[in-house]
C-alpha cells in the first residue's frame, strides 16, 4: 500500500460516489475473466471505479484522464519509458494501467504502480489491443453479478446475460453474431473451456476450422438446439441454437458440454435463453438507430391527434392508407415498479415491434406504452395481433418479472383513424383494470360492455341542471353512515331481482338482503317496479362502481 504521503485515490472514488451501479476494477475482472484480464496489483483495492480507456504510447506524455484506464500499447512493462508512464498515470489520478507481460518479470512495474497508487492490470499477450479495448468497452456497462437472473440484467448487457445463461444451462456460453464474431462470453469459475473457445475469446472470432461452415448451417436451419459430438482433446462437445426475431437471424448461442457436463434440462434452458437473447441483441443493434426517437415523437403526435395522417405518414415512413392496429400497454401492478414508461419496458416492447414489422414502433406517454402495428386486412389479421400482444406480455414477464395488460384498439383503416384506435385501446385497458381474472390481453369485443359503460361515463353524463336524484342520495348515505345500500341494490339488480343468488354474492342471508331492498325503497323513494327506474338505477350504480 502507498504511504500516507503518497498519491490519493482517483477523484471518482475519493469523492465518495456510490459504486453499486458503476463499473469497478473488480467487476471488469469478474466479467472478463482471468483469460482476458488479471490484476497484478491494486493499491487501493479493486472497488475503485474504472473510467474511460486511453490508448497510450509509452514514448508520449500521459494525457489527463482522472479515473481512466491507461492501455500501455507498444512497450514492455520493464522498460524505463513504461515505468515512467506508470508514474505519470498515478500523478494524473488514473485508476489503472494495463500492460502485456510478454514473458517479462513484472516485479519492477508492480513496485512502481504500488508507489504511484495506481492498479496494474495484465492483458493477454496474444490478444490484439483493439480487441481488448472493445471487450472492456462492452463490459463497462455491466452492473449485474455473475449468474444473475434474467430480469435483473440490463437490456443489451451481453456479458451478464452470458453468465446468466451459463448458470441456467450448466455450461460455458458464447454469444455470437451470425458471422461467428464473439459478442460476449460467460466466465463462471466452475465451468471449464477448451482451446477452441479460448482462441475464440482472445480473437473475438470463432477460429477457422474445416467444419465451421457445415456446423453453422446446421444451427441456422434447425428449429431448436443442435448437438455436436467432437471427442478431441482441444474441442469438447457443444450444444448450439440460433437466436431469431421472427424469421430474422440475429446470432447464435454455443454451450460447452465438457466439465461439468450438461444436464438433462440443458436443451430446454438453451431454447428459453435464445428467446431472451433475441431481445438483448435487438437492443444492442437499436442503439445505433438515430431515427427511432424522431419516429416515436411522430407517433405520439399522431396518437394525440395533433397531426394529420398525411403529416405523420411522411415522418413515419409509411403510406397514409396503411391498415394499422394500436395497442395500449400498462403494468398490471404499478405499485411494484412505478413508471412503466421507463426505458427498459419501452425497449422490450419496441424490440418486439421491430421483429413484427420494419415499420412497427412504440412510444411512451403518461405511464403507458403505445404500439403501432401495420396489419393486413385478411380474416386472420385480428387474431395475429392478439397473438403478438400475448407474446409481448409473456416475453416481458419472463424477461423482467413484470406483468402487463395489453388493450387492443379498433383496427384503423389508415393513419387518420389512429387517434380513434388509441382511444378505444385506452378504454379496453381501463376496462381490464377491474378484471379479477387472469386476462392479460383484450380486444374491444372481449370487454365491449365495460367499454360502452366507460364511454357513457365520458360522454353520456346527466345534465348539470338536474338536481341530485335518489341514487346520488343513496351513495351519499352509504358514505356518511357506513351502510352498504348501494352494493346491495346493485347486486340485487344484477341478479334480475332474485334475492337468493344476490345474497350469495354478498355473503349475507337472503332475508337480510330483502330487508335492505325494502329500506332502500322507503328511504330514497325508488319505485323498483318501474322498468325505466330499474334501468337508470342500475346504470348509475354501475357507472359509480367502475369510476369510484
Amino acid at each position: 500500500m502507498p504511504s500516507d504521503s503518497g498519491p490519493s485515490l482517483p477523484d471518482v472514488e475519493a469523492q465518495g460516489h456510490d459504486t453499486s451501479d458503476s463499473t469497478t476494477l473488480r467487476r471488469l475482472r469478474e466479467t472478463l475473466g482471468p483469460l482476458v484480464l488479471q490484476v497484478a496489483c491494486a493499491p487501493y483495492g479493486e472497488d475503485v471505479l474504472a473510467g474511460q480507456q486511453v490508448i497510450h504510447d509509452p514514448d508520449e506524455p500521459v494525457p489527463d484522464q482522472p479515473g481512466g484506464l491507461l492501455l500501455l500499447v507498444g512497450g514492455a512493462p520493464g522498460r524505463d519509458e513504461s515505468l515512467r508512464a506508470i508514474r505519470e498515470a498515478g500523478d494524473a489520478r488514473y485508476s489503472a494501467v494495463v500492460v502485456k507481460a510478454r514473458g517479462a518479470d513484472l516485479a519492477r512495474a508492480i513496485s512502481v504502480a504500488e508507489t504511484a497508487g495506481v492498479a496494474l492490470l495484465v492483458a493477454p499477450d496474444d490478444m490484439p489491443w483493439r480487441h481488448f479495448d472493445s471487450l472492456v468497452t462492452a463490459a463497462a456497462g455491466v452492473v449485474g453479478p455473475a449468474g444473475a437472473a434474467y430480469p435483473s440484467i440490463g437490456i443489451g448487457d451481453l456479458f451478464p446475460l452470458a453468465n446468466a445463461i451459463a448458470y441456467q444451462v450448466g455450461g460455458a456460453i458464447t454469444i455470437e453474431d451470425p458471422r461467428g464474431h464473439v459478442l460476449a462470453y460467460s466466465n463462471l469459475p466452475h465451468q471449464e473451456i477448451d482451446d477452441i473457445r479460448r482462441q475464440g475469446i482472445l480473437g473475438r472470432q470463432t477460429p477457422d476450422r474445416p467444419t465451421n461452415i457445415d456446423e453453422y448451417r446446421r444451427v441456422w436451419r434447425a428449429e431448436g438446439p443442435v448437438r455436436f459430438v467432437t471427442p478431441t482433446a482441444d474441442h469438447v462437445n457443444r450444444l448450439a441454437i440460433a437466436v431469431r426475431a421472427g424469421p430474422q437471424l440475429l446470432g447464435l448461442l454455443w454451450a460447452l458440454d465438457g466439465t461439468p457436463p450438461l444436464g438433462e434440462g440443458a436443451e430446454a434452458a438453451l431454447e428459453e435463453a435464445a428467446k431472451i437473447t433475441a431481445l438483448h441483441l435487438l437492443r444492442a443493434r437499436s442503439r445505433r438507430d438515430p431515427d427511432r426517437w424522431n419516429r416515436a415523437e411522430a407517433l405520439m403526435s399522431l396518437l394525440d391527434g395533433a397531426v394529420s395522417g398525411n403529416t405523420a405518414a411522411a415522418r413515419l415512413g409509411m403510406a397514409v392508407d396503411t391498415p394499422v392496429s394500436v395497442l395500449a400497454i400498462a403494468q398490471a401492478a404499478p405499485e411494484d415498479m412505478p413508471g412503466l414508461g421507463g426505458a427498459r419496458i419501452v425497449d422490450l416492447v419496441n424490440l418486439y415491434c421491430e421483429a413484427w414489422h420494419p415499420q412497427a414502433l412504440c412510444t411512451a406517454a403518461r405511464g403507458l406504452v403505445y404500439a403501432l402495428l401495420p396489419t393486413r386486412t385478411d380474416a386472420g389479421a385480428a387474431q395475429r395481433v392478439v397473438q403478438f400482444a400475448e407474446s409481448v406480455a409473456a416475453t416481458v414477464e419472463r424477461s423482467t418479472g413484470l406483468t402487463l395488460h395489453v388493450g387492443i384498439g379498433t383496427p384503423a383503416r389508415g393513419l387518420d383513424d389512429v387517434p380513434a384506435g388509441r382511444r378505444t385501446a385506452d378504454r379496453v385497458l381501463r376496462a381490464m383494470e377491474r378484471d379479477t381474472g387472469t386476462i392479460k390481453v383484450a380486444t374491444v369485443a372481449d370487454v365491449r360492455s365495460r367499454v360502452l359503460l366507460l364511454e357513457l361515463t365520458e360522454h353520456g353524463a346527466a345534465s348539470d341542471e338536474l338536481t341530485p336524484g335518489p341514487v346520488q342520495a343513496l351513495i351519499e348515505h352509504d358514505r356518511s353512515h357506513a351502510t352498504t345500500y348501494a352494493p346491495s341494490l346493485l347486486a340485487y339488480l344484477d341478479a334480475f331481482g332474485e334475492a337468493v343468488p344476490a345474497a350469495g354474492r354478498l355473503a349475507v342471508h337472503e332475508n337480510t338482503l330483502r330487508y335492505r331492498i325494502r329500506r332502500v325503497q322507503e328511504l330514497f323513494d325508488l319505485d323498483l317496479d318501474d322498468p325505466d327506474t330499474r334501468l337508470v338505477t342500475w346504470l348509475q350504480l354501475r357507472l359509480h362502481q367502475i369510476t369510484a
